[in-house]
């Protein structure tokens, strides 16, 4: 592809987001955006309860992500690389399986205002882990406030994931199983995600890191 500006690495909880950033961002010299997770007061209580706590965790994450994302537009995309560990469209995706309709229909209404002129990335790199991957690496983080996330909400995010990159197709997408993977400390597999997303042409393409191979 053409020189890429704004790179979004996007994936469920536990993927690898935050290091592959960091990884790229080095590599590019580039500005690593992350996200605010860990800020959110409400957070934990949200795993303990998720219909209790869902709209009021939601509502803080898409307030912060816009925040975030308007420092961005600030920026002049033209002189300098950022690569961030999310999008503002994942707000929806969560949003989607958290919600009820009600309380979807009134988020809907509020992120299509603030969505307007929104920052959009010229590649997402969307790292894809099977659910045994991302409950292992989970728990190797040991979050204090993840300790309740389930396989089922692993899987039905999952799933709201793929639904949204294989058939929305809003941005151009180099999908990545990172199951075998391993970016920090095996350099093959990072040199050859490097030469992958140097390769992309545009589209939704498939990279599986353990073979080499890109569709």
């Amino acid at each position: 592809m053409a020189d890429l500006r704004y790179v979004v690495v996007e994936g469920p909880i536990g993927v690898g987001k935050t290091t592959l950033t960091a990884l790229l961002a080095e590599h590019w010299r580039a500005e690593a955006l992350l996200e605010e997770v860990e800020e959110n007061p409400f957070l934990s209580k949200f795993y303990r309860d998720r219909a209790a706590w869902a709209f009021q965790t939601q509502i803080f994450f898409m307030l912060g992500r816009y925040r975030q994302q308007m420092e961005l537009a600030q920026l002049n995309l033209f002189r300098e690389k950022v690569v961030a560990d999310y999008m503002f469209a994942k707000d929806r995706i969560f949003a989607s399986i958290n919600l009820t309709e009600d309380e979807y229909a009134l988020y809907g209404r509020l992120a299509g205002i603030l969505c307007e002129g929104m920052p959009q990335p010229d590649l997402v790199v969307y790292l894809q882990a099977s659910t045994d991957t991302l409950l292992r690496r989970i728990s190797g983080r040991g979050r204090p406030f993840e300790t309740d996330i389930g396989r089922s909400y692993l899987e039905r995010l999952t799933d709201a994931y793929n639904d949204y990159f294989f058939r929305a197709r809003m941005h151009p997408t180099l999908v990545v199983n990172s199951d075998h993977a391993d970016f920090r400390r095996k350099g093959n597999d990072f040199s050859g995600l490097l030469e992958a997303i140097g390769e992309h042409s545009g589209g939704v393409e498939t990279y599986v890191p353990r073979f080499g191979a890109r569709r």
